[in-house]
């Protein structure tokens, strides 16, 4: 038997309660997981949407069910009972425990999904370095991925990369300017990080000399046209900018199935903008631009109450950022077969997205309604929003290179009696502060803006992602000091003290965290799970010993609910993308 086992005969028996004093009314039934087990039950179902039809209150309803449900004297049920116009229903202990113990030995993985999704993520300018507002688009990425293939959907990690256009330029035209042929090798700096400070260099130009911005659109339609001098240029910095990424990518874990490039679907893009022209959907001006008018009733009114227009095409033939977008919708979806496509993208670009889909379902492609934009809030730091391009960025290497030495600190401070090694001490630190960032961004609905707190990250107490180690690697350490359990049989049946319901309930709430973060695009809800998860675990462990009991079969039951637990938090840690510890 599972979990779905047991609510499936939980709904069986409310379908024949009902059937026996009202009538089959073919409902489809839905339980709610109970967070307090001691005082309600597992499961509890409302009797709230019934009274209209049935005509009666719904206390009086549950109290019919409770009396028809008892007569059938369930061998699972340990208790049914009407509480107000709710019905709660108690699992026997040994059946709740063994189900949920040996089901998360098992290891069985519930597949409800089969459809094919795109996750777009991270998708970097190669004019500078990655910074911390990247790494919580990477960390959602990554964690929606990871649940997504959780709950059966075939993922395609996807990571568009915005390598040109006048940005991009900007960095090129510093560089040919004022470098004095420089590069990454000669100055001994990280590729990315390099061509960065010439996009910094470039705003600080640019206010001297107002004429750097027309210069830079030059440089663009030079390389739109082709010309063979721009083009070995930003092949040169392109390429760069992408070694000092892969350093960055592998050392946060990002990883990805198919690579975008906005140098490649730019040009599909303004064939897709030729064809609409062509359609009667987008209109050209006087000056040769391409215009499309936005409808009022979803898009309001210009300020002097003229309908608003997007350009997508420029006066000079050149592309704009949604002519790339265009191009690159049509191509996952032609190359991929999708059923979905999600944008991991910030929230400043809502604006962008709302328009970009409304203008793929304008050129009739009805695949438009299975885009979805995964909107996610800004990272703050102390002295307010990040730019790149005045140089106030916390940088993603800088950052981790940080963390990982206040984990280092941790470490030592925690064990100074210990013989660790320095680099058993620099392994664990990193994993603990890649844990640290990824949960503390992931940790709050995307939508929440962030204040991000080095220190409040790494704390080993509280909603962290090192609290969630430590507790998996106590658990770990209480399983090898443990005797060997083979070929022993578990008495479930010991089991059943507040906190172990309460760690028991948190266990079998793991699919269903799973599939409401699948289904709003919302990792924080695997985030909080694993935190309650490891909270119900040490409010066990520091209130009942596991291995110093006299009775040997309580200590086996025990070690197999720590054995679950320590099983699960480290598939919901996973789910984050993050690695667990053996020993912290």
């Amino acid at each position: 038997m599972n979990i779905e086992a047991i609510k499936n005969n939980i709904l069986e028996l409310i379908n024949r309660a009902f059937a026996k004093s009202f009538f089959d009314i073919q409902e489809d039934f839905h339980l709610v997981m109970i967070a307090d087990p001691s005082n309600w039950g597992n499961f509890s179902f409302e009797c709230f949407p019934f009274t209209k039809k049935l005509e009666l209150a719904p206390g009086k309803i549950a109290e019919i069910l409770e009396k028809n449900i008892k007569d059938e004297n369930s061998p699972i049920l340990e208790k049914v009972e009407a509480m107000g116009p709710y019905l709660n229903f108690t699992i026997k202990n040994d059946i709740l425990f063994a189900t949920i113990i040996e089901e998360s030995l098992r290891g069985e993985n519930k597949k409800i999904n089969h459809q094919r999704v795109m996750v777009e993520y991270l998708s970097p300018n190669t004019n500078k370095p990655l910074h911390l507002g990247h790494l919580r688009n990477g960390a959602l990425g990554m964690a929606m991925a990871n649940i997504l293939q959780a709950t059966g959907c075939k993922v395609v990690k996807a990571n568009l990369v915005n390598d040109r256009g006048v940005h991009i330029c900007k960095s090129m035209l510093t560089w040919q300017k004022w470098a004095d042929g420089a590069t990454p090798q000669s100055t001994n700096t990280k590729g990315d990080h390099f061509v960065g400070q010439w996009y910094i260099r470039y705003a600080l130009e640019a206010e001297k000399d107002p004429n750097l911005e027309q210069e830079a659109q030059v440089m663009l339609q030079k390389w739109e046209q082709g010309d063979p001098e721009t083009i070995k240029l930003w092949e040169m910095m392109n390429n760069w900018v992408y070694e000092g990424f892969k350093a960055t990518y592998a050392r946060f874990g990002l990883q990805f199935d198919a690579l975008f490039y906005e140098s490649q679907t730019y040009k599909l893009g303004k064939d897709i903008v030729e064809k609409g022209l062509k359609q009667g959907v987008f209109q050209k001006t006087e000056q040769g631009g391409v215009v499309v008018e936005l409808p009022v009733e979803e898009f309001g009114l210009e300020q002097n109450g003229q309908p608003k227009k997007i350009t997508l095409l420029r006066e000079d033939g050149t592309s704009v950022y949604i002519t790339q977008d265009l191009g690159a919708a049509v191509l996952k979806f032609q190359d991929y077969s999708l059923d979905q496509s999600i944008y991991v993208v910030g929230s400043e670009q809502n604006y962008h997205f709302r328009i970009l889909f409304w203008l793929l379902e304008k050129l009739g492609y009805a695949w438009a309604k299975n885009c979805r934009h995964l909107s996610y809030g800004m990272v703050y730091l102390p002295e307010g929003k990040m730019k790149s391009r005045e140089g106030k960025v916390v940088d993603a290497d800088d950052l981790i290179s940080q963390m990982e030495n206040l984990a280092i600190k941790e470490i030592e401070k925690r064990n100074s009696e210990k013989n660790i090694g320095q680099e058993e001490i620099s392994q664990r630190a990193a994993k603990i502060a890649l844990s640290a960032i990824k949960f503390y961004l992931l940790r709050v609905g995307t939508e929440q803006d962030i204040h991000f707190n080095p220190q409040e990250s790494l704390s080993f107490d509280g909603f962290t992602g090192p609290y969630c180690q430590y507790t998996y690697a106590r658990a770990k350490s209480i399983l090898r000091a443990a005797p060997k359990l083979e070929g022993q049989t578990f008495q479930y049946n010991l089991l059943g003290n507040e906190q172990e319901l309460l760690l028991a309930q948190k266990l079998m709430a793991f699919e269903q965290a799973v599939s409401t973060a699948g289904e709003t695009l919302n990792p924080s809800k695997i985030a909080l799970y694993a935190y309650d998860l490891a909270k119900a675990f040490n409010q066990f462990y520091q209130k009942h010993s596991v291995l110093s009991t006299d009775n040997p079969q309580l200590v086996a039951a025990r070690l197999g609910l720590v054995s679950a637990t320590a099983i699960i938090l480290r598939k919901s840690l996973n789910l984050l993308a993050i690695e667990t510890l053996e020993e912290m």
